[in-house]
């Protein structure tokens, strides 16, 4: 049996897919014709159908097999065409039909395998939108794609594919991502979020304005991709045509055998029908290809089966670390205002003004405005200068956000702001209100919230050297190493030497490099394997890239991971199951236990075995999944969402440490009483729920009431802790102040909590959460979840 890549002629595969069937039609209507004419008396008519099947069979198999020796190869489709010659010369016409429909019948089911499993990247090049509505004032037109510039505002109706990249201006949309990310569910994205080209509207009608060209959007790269993925010739491929370099010889010396030892043609023709086709041609491809179609279903467009294949052997892993190990933009950590303000004011002025500039810093601020729902002001008279800041007036006050020079920073708590983000190594933007230094919002790169855990799926995928290459600063990419326990940093790197860094590491080993910027696309290309984080990565890093991973998540790289060596397996498992059992009915045939006859319908149940079984790689590894019930789903997405919303108030903590440290006077009292309001009405009551509801939901999953044993004993610290402050509080109510001799241990309660809620958010994160293959704002997970 052959592969597509052998069709004769180099016909389009639009004229292959009748031309299977109608072989397959032919030869069996043929094989059905002459068993009637058998069963009616008619013997001449019956051999004259099969003679008749035999030879239409031949002709595409003679083709065959000179398309193979042309290429240099003689693999079994010499096999093939002996056996139907050899069942001509011995007169077994029936064997003969029986063989040419085997052959159909494998060309068939190869044809429909790799449709199905190309299904998903052809459905990539389907959804290509052509045209795009383009508003102008109240007038809306339909224009060509392409005359889509940055800035336009185009109309999405409801069942639209988004045509570029852009913001929505409104209202908010209800999104279907599945085509991109492999997601089922549909996402909800508000006014000013940003969009990417290729999704579907699944709601009502929605504008965005266009931030990028229909060439350069998401879809645009990731489709281009798309265009040239599908089964190369890999090496797994190539090790099915060295298995058949050996296969075809000792196939022709059994037959050659049973001729000489026992005199009859007919055994050695028997033993030709048993070796053909030969399964290993047909199980290596589909599987290799149905590997492709998982990863796609994932997320993840992969260039070829040859990127598939050394995904598959890779030990080596380099990442970048912004866009990649973090989220790539800065998000708001804290507000810090000058005493006896609030916080909340200071960052409304900010996020008003930063809502007319570019910068990726002012992006972060208006956003966190946004989430805290804080309305925000149209500002006027706004400049910008450039690595300063913007200045603008908001409300009637001349607000100004960005650097301030040092000598402008005299306040104890503004030199205790820049020693914070010193300590944290987090961006720091001022907040100037009417000539009056009035707060610091502190921003960082987040760390990807799936990154610890898809770390440890990757070395436990075989990966045994992780390593980070970075042009950020040593600090803060030493706590993202440090982390994640990687086993090599290289802080400072220019795209130069991160080349470098990856042909090093390659020439040592087969070495993947994930990446996601333009700086990242020369050491993508070095890299035995190059995956680009090509939802919000560059068009430069998606394009030198042979994966890309269409979500923006770096755990679809592990997913990849597995697909990869469980596609493998499954090739080779095929592969030799089939070649084994054809090696025992010839030599059974040799003996002369099994006529052509029999021989021929025992080798197409062979062949349907071995490309069943090939097709176990679209189900992917079974030891990869962990079978999530929908309720468990459900309740990671609640308790993901209340972290959310948690994760910005755990602050109150720590502000009322600050406050109690700097002056135990009353209005320390009261930010303490605030905090422990808190505690007691919405931190406590969270944990309690976890405890009695999500964690022994997450028991069957796990395997265990043990996996969550250590997370129920910080429950409890918790709740003793929450309880001493409690206890401090009702002290000092008595007395109406917070007595000396109890500022020490209040301090402690108020730091150490907010530290080991910080810790404890982030464990439960990276162990259960991260089990819900969405984030939290989306809606319920399907029940079978990637570990």
């Amino acid at each position: 049996m052959v592969t597509e890549h052998s069709v004769p002629g180099g016909w389009a595969p639009g004229l292959r897919r009748w031309i299977e069937p109608g072989l397959l039609v032919s030869v069996a209507s043929a094989l059905a014709g002459g068993l009637i004419a058998w069963a009616v008396g008619s013997p001449g008519v019956a051999d004259g159908c099969w003679i008749a099947a035999t030879v239409v069979a031949l002709v595409p198999a003679v083709w065959w097999m000179v398309a193979t020796i042309s290429k240099g190869r003689a693999g079994v489709d010499v096999i093939a065409v002996l056996s139907l010659v050899g069942t001509l010369v011995v007169g077994e016409y029936l064997a003969g039909a029986l063989i040419a429909v085997m052959l159909a019948t494998g060309r068939t089911l190869d044809a429909a395998a790799q449709r199905r499993a190309t299904h998903d990247l052809r459905a990539l090049l389907e959804h290509v939108p052509r045209s795009a509505r383009r508003r102008c004032g109240s007038e809306v037109t339909t224009v060509a794609i392409d005359d889509i510039a940055v800035g336009d505002i185009v109309v999405v109706a409801a069942g639209e594919v988004v045509p570029v990249d852009g913001r929505i201006i409104g209202p908010p949309a209800v999104l279907d991502e599945s085509v991109l990310t492999g997601e089922p569910l549909q996402v909800e994205r508000d006014i000013g979020e940003p969009v990417r080209s290729g999704v579907v509207d699944a709601g009502a009608t929605f504008e965005i304005r266009a931030t990028s060209t229909a060439q350069d959007s998401t879809y645009a790269g990731i489709v281009r991709l798309a265009e040239r993925a599908g089964a190369e010739n890999a090496p797994i491929v190539r090790l099915a045509d060295r298995y058949a370099t050996w296969f075809l010889p000792l196939t022709l010396l059994i037959a050659a055998g049973a001729w000489v030892f026992s005199g009859s043609l007919v055994r050695a023709v028997a033993v030709l029908v048993v070796a053909t086709p030969c399964p290993l041609l047909l199980a290596a491809p589909v599987a290799i290809v149905s590997g492709l179609s998982r990863a796609s279903r994932q997320g993840v467009i992969i260039r070829s089966g040859g990127a598939l294949e050394n995904l598959g052997h890779a030990t080596t892993l380099v990442m970048d670390k912004t866009g990649t190990l973090t989220a790539g933009r800065p998000a708001v950590t804290d507000v810090i205002a000058v005493p006896g303000d609030d916080p909340a004011d200071a960052l409304r002025l900010a996020a008003s003004l930063d809502q007319l500039s570019p910068h990726v810093l002012a992006e972060a601020i208006v956003t966190e405005a946004l989430t805290r729902d804080l309305v925000l002001s149209l500002p006027s008279d706004v400049t910008e200068q450039p690595g300063r800041g913007v200045r603008g007036v908001v409300d009637g006050h001349r607000v100004e956000v960005g650097k301030l020079s040092d000598t402008a920073i005299g306040d104890h708590w503004a030199r205790a702001a820049l020693n914070r983000a010193a300590l944290d190594s987090a961006a720091i933007s001022w907040i100037v209100v009417d000539d009056r230094l009035t707060a610091a919002i502190m921003l960082r790169d987040p760390l990807r919230r799936h990154a610890p855990r898809t770390v440890r799926r990757l070395r436990r995928a075989g990966l045994d050297r992780l390593v980070m290459l970075t042009g950020d600063r040593l600090e803060p990419a030493r706590e993202v190493a440090t982390v994640l326990g990687l086993d090599e940093l290289y802080a400072g790197q220019s795209p130069a030497d991160k080349v470098h860094a990856v042909q090093r590491e390659r020439d040592a080993a087969v070495t993947v490099m994930v990446g996601d910027g333009v700086n990242d696309a020369p050491a993508l290309a070095a890299a035995t394997v190059g995956v680009a984080m090509g939802a919000r990565g560059s068009t430069a890093s998606s394009e030198a890239a042979d994966i890309v991973l269409a979500t923006d998540r770096l755990d679809r790289l592990a997913d990849a991971m597995d697909t990869a060596r469980w596609s493998r397996h499954i090739a080779i498992q095929s592969a030799v199951a089939g070649m084994s059992l054809s090696l025992i009915a010839m030599i059974i045939a040799a003996l002369g236990l099994l006529p052509p006859a029999a021989g021929a319908l025992l080798q197409e149940a062979i062949d349907v075995a071995v490309i069943v079984n090939a097709l176990r790689a679209l189900r992917g590894s079974p030891a990869a999944r962990v079978q999530l019930p929908a309720e468990t789903g459900r309740l990671l997405y609640r308790f993901a969402g209340e972290h959310d919303e948690l994760r910005d108030t755990i602050g109150l903590l720590r502000t009322a440490a600050d406050r109690l440290a700097r002056h135990p006077d009353r209005r320390a009292l009261s930010a303490v009483e605030d905090a422990h309001r808190f505690l007691v009405d919405r931190l406590l009551p969270h944990e309690t729920a976890e405890e009695t509801q999500l964690y022994p939901a997450l028991a069957g999953p796990l395997g265990s009431s043990e996996a969550t044993a250590t997370m129920s004993r910080t429950h409890a610290e918790i709740q003793r802790l929450a309880t001493r402050i409690g206890t401090h509080l009702r002290l000092a109510r008595a007395t109406g102040h917070i007595a000396t001799d109890q500022i020490d241990d209040l301090l402690a309660c108020l730091y150490g909590l907010h530290t080991l809620l910080r810790l404890h958010f982030l464990q439960e994160e990276e162990n259960y959460f991260t089990l819900a293959d969405d984030d939290a704002s989306s809606h319920p997970a399907t029940p079978s979840l990637q570990q």
